[in-house]
Order: C-alpha cells, then sequence, then structure tokens
C-alpha cells in the first residue's frame, strides 16, 4: 500500500508539473496589459523596462523554473491588476476560508442525501421511488445548472423571504448557495451508488445467500450496500475538494467573496498572474482528489490489491 502510494504521488506530481507549464506557457501569450494598470498611459520603453523588471523577458524555461522555485516556498507572486502589487497569497487566504465554509456545508448536505436517495431507488427498482429518482437526475443532467439556480434564486427569496445576497452575519443568507450547490451533487451521488447496488445484486454470492434463506434486508445492508459505497469512496474526495474550492457560477450569482468568484473577477481584469495561480491552484485540487480517492479505496478494502497485477497468483 505505501509503494503504491508513493507511486501515485510521483506520478501525481508529475501530472502537476506538466500541467502547471502548459498553463503558464499560454497564458505568456496573452496580452501585456495584464501585468500593469495603467497599460494605456504607458511608453512603449516603460513598458519594456516593466517586462524586464518582473522577469518576462526572460526565456520561458528561465520564467518556468523561477515560477516553480517560487511556488515552493509558498510564493505565488504578486497581483498586477486586481489589487496592484498585493501578495496574492494573502488575497487568496480569506477567500479560501468562506469556499471552504460554503462548500462544506454543502457537501454535509449532499453527501448523506445522495446516498440515502440511490440507496432508496435500487431498494425500490422500477417502482415509484426509483422514477421519481431518476427523473430528478435526468432533470439536473439535461437542464443547464445556470437555469434552476436562478429560479432557485428567484423562488427562495420571494417565496420565503431569503436573502439573494451572502452576509457573512447572516446564516440564513448560505440557505440558497447550499441548496444550489447540493442539487448537482445529490444527483451524482444518487445515480451512482444506485448503478453500483444494482450491479452488485446481480452477483453470485448475492443470489447464494438469497438462495440461503439469509434475510433481504441484511443482504442489502451488509453485502450489497456495503460493497457499493468502495468505487463511490473513489469520487467522493475529489467532489469534496472541488466543492470546498468554489462554484464559479453559484459564487458569481450570490455574491460570495470566494474563490470562485475571484477566478471569474481577475479573469474580466486580465489579471494573468492571479489566473494563473487560481488555475494552479483549482489543478492541484483535482489532482489530489483523485489521489485521495485511490488510496482511500484501498483503505476501505482490505482486499484491494495495489501489489498484484491483474491475473496474478
Amino acid at each position: 500500500m505505501l509503494k503504491y502510494s508513493l507511486k501515485r504521488l510521483v506520478r501525481s506530481l508529475l501530472t502537476l508539473v506538466i500541467l502547471i507549464t502548459i498553463i503558464f506557457a499560454l497564458l505568456r501569450l496573452m496580452p501585456e496589459e495584464g501585468y500593469f494598470n495603467n497599460y494605456e498611459k504607458m511608453s512603449p520603453a516603460a513598458i519594456d523596462f516593466g517586462l524586464r523588471e518582473m522577469g518576462l523577458k526572460d526565456p520561458l524555461y528561465v520564467q518556468v523554473g523561477r515560477f516553480f522555485k517560487n511556488l515552493l516556498q509558498g510564493d505565488l507572486g504578486i497581483s498586477r491588476r486586481y489589487r496592484v502589487n498585493y501578495p496574492i497569497t494573502d488575497l487568496i487566504a480569506p477567500k479560501m476560508k468562506v469556499s471552504m465554509k460554503v462548500g462544506l456545508v454543502s457537501m454535509i448536505v449532499s453527501l448523506p442525501l445522495g446516498m440515502a436517495l440511490g440507496a432508496l431507488m435500487a431498494r425500490s427498482k422500477g417502482g415509484l421511488a426509483d422514477k421519481l429518482g431518476n427523473a430528478y437526475i435526468v432533470f439536473i443532467q439535461a437542464v443547464p445548472n445556470a437555469v434552476y439556480f436562478i429560479f432557485i434564486q428567484l423562488y427562495g427569496s420571494s417565496w420565503f423571504n431569503l436573502s439573494v445576497l451572502y452576509k457573512p452575519e447572516d446564516w440564513t443568507s448560505l440557505i440558497l448557495p447550499v441548496i444550489s450547490l447540493a442539487l448537482p451533487s445529490i444527483s451524482s451521488y444518487a445515480m451512482w451508488l444506485r448503478r453500483y447496488m444494482v450491479d452488485e445484486t446481480n452477483k453470485d454470492y448475492i443470489k447464494l445467500a438469497r438462495a440461503k434463506g439469509v434475510p433481504n434486508t441484511t443482504i442489502w445492508f451488509r453485502h450489497v450496500f456495503r460493497n457499493s459505497v468502495v468505487p463511490m469512496v473513489n469520487l467522493i474526495p475529489g467532489s469534496i475538494l472541488l466543492t470546498i474550492s468554489g462554484s464559479i457560477y453559484v459564487e458569481s450569482l450570490y455574491s460570495i467573496p470566494g474563490m470562485g468568484g475571484l477566478l471569474v473577477d481577475v479573469i474580466k481584469r486580465q489579471d494573468n498572474n492571479m489566473v494563473l495561480a487560481l488555475v494552479v491552484i483549482f489543478a492541484s485540487l483535482s489532482i489530489l482528489g483523485l489521489l485521495l480517492g485511490d488510496i482511500l479505496m484501498g483503505i476501505v478494502d482490505p482486499r484491494i490489491s495495489f501489489s498484484k497485477k491483474e491475473g496474478a497468483r
């Protein structure tokens, strides 16, 4: 397990390095005004001097190496347009806390509800609960998020008098954003758990247990549900990390000062340094989620062997 974890960690780090290098190179092709606050008023000589001062005239491999060196020291650079000459880490830290708060509450709501719905759908396959659950999943998957997000905001505020803008001092202002973030997650968890549980019921050991007269409740909860949760574990870490990092549209919709809304703002202002820093953070969270998912599968189910190849004896 330790050997496999170290291998996956090395691969994940290599993937992250390649991804950051590609993103860095692409962002260096962006217009130069993204590095200056008053670009329109600057002379060509001043622009050239500023670019040299920032090291942007150096060869690309030198710039990449310098960026990784600073990154290892926890330095993401400074903002040039969003907040002039302000450290990016100091800008991101408070917004990360807000996104974590909203994301964690959303996960606390969506994870148990989604798994309960998936188990109920699998248990009543072809029944009313299964049909209603499938209708909900199809609706969430087919309709663009922006459509039902706007309906939630519109009718949630008019029917229940809930705030449409985030207020740190008012916990009720979290209700609508949390519902908006939770709905897609609930449908995803329900869909996958139902699929895994239905597949599990068709396996030979379940048929044998039924032939032996094992109570149906025992079969469903001690065998079907328990074994179906194992592949779900692979999905959960990535979902949690991405939800915590913030939803771009939801945070913008409810004026939540988090990571998602920040990314929209810096793209609009063409702050290339900030865009690079945020993309690096989001990419790191995605890769970390995949890594944790693989490792957790082995922890949850000791039967999974990472040392033997398929078919080995």
